[in-house]
């Protein structure tokens, strides 16, 4: 998402009809807010804390501190007819695609966090700020964005300084990060925030469904109840610390509220869009690999976002040399990503062998499997884990179905926790990390080792009572075991307290290196019967004893 700047900076140099209201747009912001704050709709105004946005668990805010500062008219929206999307009059449509992601996420949201209050308008108030709805929802039929939306380089120039933290592999720059994406996440904090809002297995910044889960999943941290006007600001603050933004913000969520519809998708997304997708920016959909000879992503165009900023004529017109703006891209053949194709965590005993095995696969932009992509399991932390051979690491080529999977791995004797990180070898396809867990071995088996019955007199002593502890058929050392009375009121008891009260609370006793645990000193006491004793071992695996006392 947006990173704090000290200089915050609006976006300038506007051309598109986002910004034609010109100073008429300046003149009436002060009559809606007014307007908002008088009219005291739930969660709507200024409120906060003193005016600072609280940033969501920790996190700065999602992007990169630029945004379209557009007001929406006073007027309560109509839906007009035939009007394109983002034009002149119809300002309260919404590209049906981008809509739709938004009530999904908020649908979901109200699912698995339903104290959070989180409405969709406020997402399409934050969208049509952050990106003018992808651009007018210039996407594809799975809601990914047609070209890269970026936001400015943060390198401190007007912004914050943001060193690269994802070796470039969403915003394309591997010296400083930029936000990403219809909702200008910056990769940091997607990676922490990202979500996967269409099923399809992947978490895209550049996906309508996937970045408005995520912003909503942001926006509803730290447990706020977004129908509360102080946490509905501090929520939209965490996005953009500037109280300009806020009023933005607010102004198209109130606008929204009192009603809107959805329009066409965009063809080709608009060109003039201000501190959006710069050259220089991350991979652009439908070609090929960052750094092959396809340069589209940095010239004006040909898929750069517009050029903008740059001094270049773009007509958005096709120049006949491919990449034109009314020309789709190939389909891509390269690979785009490495994503996760087994369950994160596994499990194993000490001493024993992984049953599960990490694995990853090798995606074009468009989801599809790329094979022969080498792919490097490492093993990473304190461990005695080992690969086949005792390697600590492994190499693994992806097959037809694009997937690579780790060889065996053995845990060795040490418990504990480390990473399995998978890369791409020769490749920036981003990381996958895998958390390994090795346990401690627990008997799968008690038994007792003597048949003979186990009676006393009344008040009298019970002979030892010998169990064995087993794993797989091998007796386990060092493993202890609970003994439980089932009746707690009468019969035997272990010892008796310095009151004198015999005592039947639950005892532990421990395997020796025969795996072998002995109990003594049983006692019985003045009431006949048949009782049970019942010893369990760490992991469930238990053994029933019947104890007699003779009448």
């Amino acid at each position: 998402m947006k990173a704090s700047a000290s200089g915050h900076r609006r976006r300038r140099g506007l051309g598109s009809t986002r910004y034609r209201r010109g100073l008429a747009g300046t003149a009436i912001a002060a009559v809606v807010m007014a307007a908002l704050t008088a009219s005291q709709a739930p969660g709507v105004g200024l409120g906060g804390h003193d005016g600072k946005g609280a940033d969501a668990a920790g996190d700065a805010s999602p992007g990169d501190g630029s945004y379209d500062m557009e007001l929406p008219p006073l007027e309560s929206p109509n839906p007009p007819g035939g009007s394109a999307p983002g034009g002149v009059g119809d300002k309260s449509g919404i590209p049906k695609s981008v809509l739709a992601a938004y009530k999904k996420a908020a649908k979901s949201l109200a699912t698995s966090t339903p104290g959070c209050g989180l409405r969709w308008e406020l997402l399409a108030g934050i969208g049509k700020v952050e990106s003018g709805h992808a651009r007018g929802g210039a996407v594809d039929k799975e809601g990914t964005t047609l070209r890269p939306i970026l936001g400015p380089v943060l390198n401190g120039a007007g912004f914050a300084n943001i060193k690269d933290t994802d070796g470039g592999r969403w915003d394309g720059d591997t010296t400083y990060d930029r936000a990403v994406g219809p909702m200008q996440f910056i990769p940091s904090t997607w990676a922490r925030w990202g979500a996967d809002g269409n099923g399809d297995g992947r978490k895209d910044p550049n996906n309508v469904h996937d970045a408005a889960l995520a912003a909503g999943k942001y926006l509803c941290a730290d447990g706020r109840d977004l129908s509360a006007k102080a946490d509905l600001d501090r929520a939209i603050l965490s996005y953009n610390n500037s109280s300009e933004y806020l009023r933005t913000v607010l102004a198209w969520f109130e606008f929204y509220r009192k009603g809107t519809h959805a329009v066409p998708d965009s063809d080709i997304p608009p060109v003039s869009v201000p501190g959006l997708g710069e050259p220089g920016g991350g991979p652009v959909k439908g070609t090929p690999e960052r750094g092959g000879k396809d340069d589209s992503a940095t010239k004006p165009g040909k898929g750069s976002g517009g050029s903008h900023g740059n001094g270049d004529k773009d007509d958005g017109k096709d120049d006949g040399k491919g990449g034109g703006h009314d020309k789709p891209s190939p389909e891509p053949t390269a690979p785009h990503a490495i994503e996760r194709a087994t369950d994160q965590n596994i499990t194993a005993v000490a001493g024993e062998t992984f049953a599960a095995r990490p694995g990853v696969k090798a995606e074009t932009a468009k989801g599809k499997s790329v094979k022969g992509v080498k792919v490097r399991f490492e093993i990473r932390g304190s461990t005695q884990a080992t690969f086949e051979g005792g390697a600590k690491e492994a190499t693994v080529t992806t097959g037809a179905d694009g997937v690579a999977t780790a060889p065996a791995l053995a845990a060795g004797a040490k418990t504990g926790t480390f990473t399995i990180r998978a890369t791409a070898v020769g490749k920036n396809l981003g990381t996958v990390d895998f958390k390994a867990t090795v346990t401690a071995p627990q008997a799968d088996k008690v038994t007792r080792t003597e048949t003979t019955a186990l009676v006393a007199d009344k008040n009298g002593t019970f002979a030892d009572i010998a169990v064995k502890a087993t794993r797989k058929g091998k007796p386990l050392a060092e493993t202890t075991l609970t003994a439980t009375l089932a009746d707690t009121a009468k019969g035997p008891f272990f010892s008796v307290d310095q009151q004198g009260k015999q005592v039947r609370t639950p005892v532990t006793v421990k395997t020796g290196p025969d795996g072998v645990a002995r109990l003594s000193g049983l006692r019985a006491d003045d009431k006949p019967g048949t009782y049970t004793l019942t010893l369990t071992a760490e992991g469930g695996a238990k053994v029933e004893v019947q104890l007699t006392i003779k009448g």
